[in-house]
């Protein structure tokens, strides 16, 4: 892919979002807003993000029509939407320009002579919104993309008059390669995504893309084989390397001081200096390496190093990484977006680790694909916490040509059981759970809804 997409918004005064409520789409359509230009959008479902982009003056319409997009300049949609989907025909006929997200994100981001893209398989969501509040406390002003909500803004998204960007660069369906950042943060580089990529090699391939494709400098983990393979070759391509991690070799380390694993505070290392105590108010060792890679850009861009320490000590989540729910009869309810093996074992291991009584895990299998390509390494990390029960599998985007089903994981995991329902699955673990536990909403896609429900029947 080339920067084919400069002239993307010449002459353009109305954009309509198809899909304007997904999390990577309500950002775009409000940082374009504050750029001055007319926004509108279309969504198939109400939600709060909805309603917040309607109190920016925005008009929104419930459902998919040709009219939503009569007069529009041009038309932006997600991955998600089908190419029959009536404004995308309409847009056809009525020969108006449509692009896919991923190309706006690339054209916002080229606005920015310090755009900063945060990529990688595991934890790209928690590390934007961290690097995100940092600079905003420091005072750089930046704009940004983040693919949940941060509390801290109450929104996910920000509109600076800097020229620093931050967003979140996913790797699916090669859709990063639409942005030239000037730096770029990778955090690692795993198996996922096989639906598209295959295997790990064209992962390899594209990430080492996408190195190739930032102009200034690369804050990546040395801890990462796969990740060191991508950046080889680049400083002589006059790209700057920082890297971060736990390993002596790293420029920036950190050193684990509460060695609880729970909520890590860690002495943060500059070489063999120590340059700032960090107590992160977050669980989980992966949350320290997300915290090490925001560090270490903050710092290389010029902010304070206790700037950053204060930013990443008031960090309190993002929407759906951990996220706490809150404690109901003596039981405390939360909700995780992991959907790929590594992510489950780093976040059930953490929640056994953190003193309840007994931990019940609900996960929600995310794509026939993915379920059925890990499913060894699912059924044998879902054997981590006390209890696991397990929703139908949400197909996403797939048919189920692997003849994959739920009952299948669940046969490999000692004890668990599974449900067709979100309403079965509230009940059975809310008339089960004791004061001291532990319930824990896991996957990718709509499992939130069935945290909410168990939070309704604890009330």
């Amino acid at each position: 892919m080339t920067k084919t997409n400069e002239h993307l918004l010449d002459n353009v005064r109305r954009i309509h979002f198809v899909g304007i409520g997904g999390s990577g789409m309500c950002p775009l359509a409000e940082i374009l807003l504050g750029k001055g230009y007319e926004i509108t959008g279309s969504d198939a479902a109400q939600s709060d993000t909805l309603d917040r982009i309607r109190s920016l003056g925005i008009k929104v319409s419930m459902g998919h029509a040709p009219e939503n997009v009569r007069g529009a300049d041009l038309v932006v949609y997600t991955a998600a939407v089908k190419q029959d989907n009536p404004e995308l025909a309409a847009a056809r006929e009525w020969n108006i320009p449509a692009v896919e997200r991923c190309v706006m994100l690339g054209y916002v981001a080229s606005q920015f002579s310090q755009s900063i893209a945060v990529c990688g398989t595991h934890g790209k969501t928690t590390t934007t919104s961290m690097l995100t509040q940092i600079l905003t406390m420091a005072g750089f002003d930046p704009t940004a993309v983040i693919g949940a909500k941060l509390p801290f803004l109450g929104s996910n998204s920000r509109t600076g008059q800097s020229e620093y960007m931050v967003c979140e660069a996913c790797e699916y369906v090669d859709s990063f390669l639409h942005i030239y950042p000037a730096v770029t943060v990778m955090l690692n580089v795993d198996e996922d995504h096989l639906d598209y990529f295959g295997t790990l090699e064209r992962i390899k391939e594209s990430f080492t893309q996408f190195a190739g494709q930032t102009s200034d400098i690369l804050v990546v983990n040395g801890d990462d084989d796969n990740t060191m393979f991508c950046v080889q070759g680049m400083e002589e391509k006059g790209k700057k390397i920082v890297t971060f991690g736990f390993g002596d070799q790293n420029e920036y380390r950190a050193v684990l001081s509460d060695k609880s694993g729970v909520y890590d505070s860690f002495e943060l290392m500059h070489g063999q200096e120590k340059i700032a105590d960090i107590a992160l108010n977050v669980p989980g060792k992966f949350n320290v390496m997300n915290a090490l890679a925001a560090a270490a850009a903050a710092v290389t861009l010029g902010v304070p190093v206790q700037k950053a320490a204060e930013a990443l000590n008031a960090f309190t989540g993002a929407h759906r990484r951990f996220e706490s729910l809150g404690t109901f009869r003596g039981i405390d309810v939360a909700d995780d977006f992991a959907h790929h093996p590594a992510e489950l074992r780093v976040t059930l291991e953490t929640a056994m680790k953190m003193g309840y009584q007994q931990v019940w895990a609900v996960f929600q299998p995310h794509t026939f694909s993915r379920t059925f390509t890990f499913l060894n390494e699912f059924a044998e990390v879902l054997s981590i916490p006390d209890h696991c029960i397990l929703s139908e599998i949400l197909p996403v985007r797939e048919t189920n040509t692997y003849h994959i089903y739920a009952k299948d994981l669940a046969e490999k995991i000692p004890g668990c059981v599974w449900f067709e329902t979100f309403e079965e699955i509230a009940d059975y673990v809310t008339s089960r759970a004791k004061p001291g536990d532990l319930i824990l909403t896991i996957g990718g896609g709509n499992v939130y809804m069935c945290a909410d429900m168990i939070v309704k029947k604890l009330k």
